[in-house]
């Protein structure tokens, strides 16, 4: 290398290296580029205050050293779903939302046109089998015992002429005064009229002595048969009329007159016991350390704003799982595990059952 090149090389080299470790130390010296920044705080501290004439919705900030999460308004007792177990036509839907209910009101009616038909030749068969039983136990009447006798009798004495008769054409036919024919034909109307007369003693001695046990026992049979048969209809009746397990009130109706219903699908009536109401509330797991079975509660719901409900926590859940309750804030995570906690509300006038509602935990750490 030259001695002019050498010249203005190193001064170059040198100010390149001074420049690069200025700049390192400025950058080593400067804050990490994740922490907030005057104006970032400037830029996330702004408020958007709502349009002239509209209310601020925004929830205000709950009490201090609480732990906060959403929640949903439900009855005291879990939900009943009420379905029925065969599909079919509604006819009838014997009750509206709102109403109150005892234990067994009816709720939906199906189309029994032919169930009742069935139910009416079931308790037909039902009758038969008890007159047939009945004829079995008692026997003949006396009338009949009076015939049986009579025809016995009126046998008998027929038996006994043709017999008489039989022997004297075989006395006359000895004697030449009658033929072979006649003797013989004698003979066999003796043995006709004697035989006549011992079945005639057989039905008389059936009738004296009245039904078999046999006889009995099938006719007991029959009933029993007729009367399941009749039991049978009678429950495939009552599966068409869907009526209430629980006492409580109707939170909701699904189906319609006329429409048609298939198990598995919508439940026809949702009912729940409305006298008292809890909230079932979302608890991070960030948080669920902070939270025990008797914490005191604060609740709002958007419906009444400035009015807190207060509760008590009954029920830790034992197991976590997905959020229950979204809102519609776009910042919302809803990836986040929770744990569901029961609220008993102390006076829940004015909530309905599915409204949501925003709770404050008065915890203390663990």
């Amino acid at each position: 290398m030259s001695r002019l090149r050498r010249r203005w090389y190193l001064p170059l080299v040198a100010a390149f290296l001074g420049l690069m470790t200025w700049n390192v130390g400025k950058l080593a010296g400067q804050p990490p580029p994740t922490a907030p920044t005057a104006a970032d705080k400037a830029h996330a501290d702004r408020v958007a205050k709502p349009p002239p004439g509209q209310a601020d919705e925004r929830e205000a900030p709950g009490p201090a050293g609480t732990v906060a999460g959403n929640g949903v308004v439900e009855p005291a007792q879990p939900e009943t779903r009420i379905g029925a177990p065969l599909p079919g036509r509604i006819a009838r839907v014997a009750v509206a939302e709102g109403a109150p209910l005892a234990p067994g009101d009816v709720l939906v009616e199906f189309d029994q046109e032919v169930e009742r038909a069935a139910l009416a030749a079931a308790e037909a068969e039902v009758v038969g089998a008890a007159a047939q039983l009945s004829r079995a136990v008692r026997g003949s009447r006396s009338e009949d015992v009076k015939a049986a006798l009579a025809d016995a009798d009126s046998a008998v004495a027929r038996a006994a002429l043709s017999r008489g008769v039989a022997e004297r054409l075989s006395q006359a036919g000895a004697g030449g005064a009658a033929t072979a024919d006649e003797v013989e034909r004698a003979a066999r109307q003796a043995d006709i009229d004697a035989a006549t007369a011992r079945a005639a003693e057989a039905r008389r001695a059936a009738v004296v002595a009245g039904s078999r046990r046999e006889d009995v026992q099938l006719a007991r049979a029959q009933l029993a048969a007729a009367e399941a048969r009749r039991a049978q209809a009678q429950a495939a009746l009552d599966r068409l009329t869907v009526r209430a397990p629980i006492a409580g009130e109707v939170l909701q109706v699904k189906y319609r007159a006329g429409e048609y219903y298939q198990p598995g699908a919508d439940p026809l009536v949702v009912l729940g016991d409305t006298r008292a109401l809890r909230v079932r509330m979302d608890v991070d797991e960030r948080d669920v350390a902070r939270v025990a079975v008797g914490d005191v509660a604060t609740l709002r719901v958007s419906a009444m704003p400035g009015k807190d409900f207060t509760g008590k926590v009954v029920e830790l859940g034992r197991r976590m799982g997905r959020k229950n309750v979204r809102t519609d804030d776009p910042a919302e995570r809803n990836d986040t595990k929770i744990l569901e906690v029961v609220i008993a509300v102390d006076a829940p006038a004015g909530l309905v059952v599915g409204q949501r509602a925003v709770c404050y935990l008065a915890s203390r750490a663990r």
